[in-house]
């Protein structure tokens, strides 16, 4: 696990105001930094960073840690790669700007490690098919009583993420922050014009 993040695109940090929302696209298992930005392509004015997580695949995909059908959710690993992840935030996002972590699957859970790390730095953030790091975190408690502003999407016919880990994550989110959860009939593990939707309402609302 010593490899660190080496690539990004970005969009609109040079025209950042000082206290302006900087989106953190988070990619899935097997994707790379091009994944997610379209999403929200029609938002002109956002500025958004998206890293290639720093581990290969093969086949020209990346994963932010080693992710293995045994084990989704290996919390030593995962505690490396949330390093890592704030290590390149910190050195590419000016502190004073908070962030908007978005995250599909894999990616997903890195949001959420982003949100239970460092919850005063999270603007609010989207959780699209994903899951959770089962183990307590310190910075828990600070999430219980800032409640941040969360939207979690999910397919109801996502056969990716099992019931038990959408139990978890949902109890989680609906105890720590203040969640809004979008469910979609005939959607599997993936993202659909409800979703994109529903993100770009997200972002834009002022509550």
């Amino acid at each position: 696990m010593s490899k660190s993040i080496t690539s990004f695109l970005s969009h609109n940090l040079d025209k950042l105001g000082s206290s302006e929302p900087v989106v953190v696209f988070l990619h899935g298992y097997g994707a790379d930094e091009a994944d997610l930005p379209e999403i929200i392509s029609h938002l002109p004015n956002q500025a958004w960073v998206s890293p290639r997580a720093p581990l290969s695949t093969g086949g020209g995909g990346f994963e932010w840690y080693q992710l293995t059908m045994e084990n989704y959710t290996p919390a030593a690993e995962i505690a490396v790669a949330t390093e890592k992840l704030w290590n390149w935030i910190d050195q590419v996002i000016p502190a004073q700007n908070p962030i908007i972590p978005i995250g599909f699957s894999q990616g997903a859970l890195m949001a959420t490690q982003l949100l239970r790390t460092r919850p005063q730095r999270i603007s609010r953030a989207i959780i699209m098919a994903g899951f959770i790091n089962p183990v307590e975190l310190d910075a828990d408690a600070d999430c219980k009583r800032l409640k941040p502003k969360v939207l979690y999407c999910r397919g109801e016919e996502d056969n990716r993420i099992s019931e038990a880990a959408v139990t978890r994550i949902t109890s989680w989110l609906q105890t720590h922050t203040s969640l809004q959860l979008k469910s979609y009939s005939g959607l599997g593990h993936s993202v659909d014009q409800r979703v994109i939707n529903d993100v770009s309402s997200f972002l834009l609302s002022k509550n």
